[in-house]
């Protein structure tokens, strides 16, 4: 799962960012609307949910949630804000954002009203995924091996975590590389690294001492397919 964040507090910023990662998430974080609108309008990037600041350089949060509103993107959006009056918590609404959050906040609510965004999204993920052998787990972020003597997860970084949840989404199917990067990397990821080979090669070791072998299968020229 995918967030855009837009935050120019720096320390605020990379505090949420690092909370998210601890969560699994995939987390791009710029600092200015005009930047997150031009991320959004033209790149290819799948995001699950918008964390916008109200007060931005460039373009507003509560510009960047009409802008979204008017082209139809049904993107979740959590609006942060140090503005408390009732008649701003009903200009940030009205302009689109699906809650707001004012600061100062803890993380752990941030994270609680994200889950409760994700829930009533259309695009809502069940909070179990199994395909094969395998159950991935959303609330917990763990990925389980169901016919073992042990169900004790598999121990996954959380680049692992989100790429076998990639492959699980799309059982059978090949995926190019340039799609994994697109939905696993950030976009500051370099496109011409090895950083997919690489990380594919460490998840089938995983998955092998759990007796998961030949799962992930490379499709010469073509990309990876994820048979179940």
């Amino acid at each position: 799962m995918r967030i855009l964040l837009v935050e120019d507090e720096i320390d605020l910023g990379e505090a949420i960012r690092r909370a998210l990662l601890r969560e699994k998430y995939v987390v791009d974080w710029v600092q200015d609307g005009g930047s997150a609108l031009q991320i959004l309008e033209n790149s290819d990037f799948p995001y699950t949910l918008g964390i916008f600041d109200w007060l931005l350089p460039e373009l507003s949060g509560l510009e960047l949630c009409q802008r979204l509103r008017s082209q139809s993107n049904p993107l979740p959006v959590l609006l942060l804000t140090a503005k408390d009056r009732l008649e701003d918590r009903v200009a940030g609404l009205d302009a689109g954002a699906d809650d707001y959050l004012i600061k100062p906040f803890g993380m752990e609510e941030l994270l609680a009203r994200l889950r409760a965004l994700q829930r009533r999204s259309p695009a809502f993920q069940p909070t179990r995924l199994r395909v094969g052998r395998l159950v991935l787990d959303y609330g917990t972020s763990t990925v389980t091996v169901v016919d073992t003597a042990s169900l004790q997860p598999v121990s996954l970084t959380a680049k692992e975590f989100q790429l076998l949840e990639c492959f699980m989404q799309h059982p059978n199917q090949i995926l190019p590389r340039e799609q994994l990067m697109n939905r696993v990397w950030s976009i500051e990821a370099d496109p011409m690294s090895n950083v997919v080979a690489a990380q594919i090669r460490l998840l089938r070791k995983k998955l092998a001492d759990y007796g998961c072998e030949a799962l992930i299968e490379t499709v010469y020229g073509m990309g990876y397919r994820f048979n179940a």
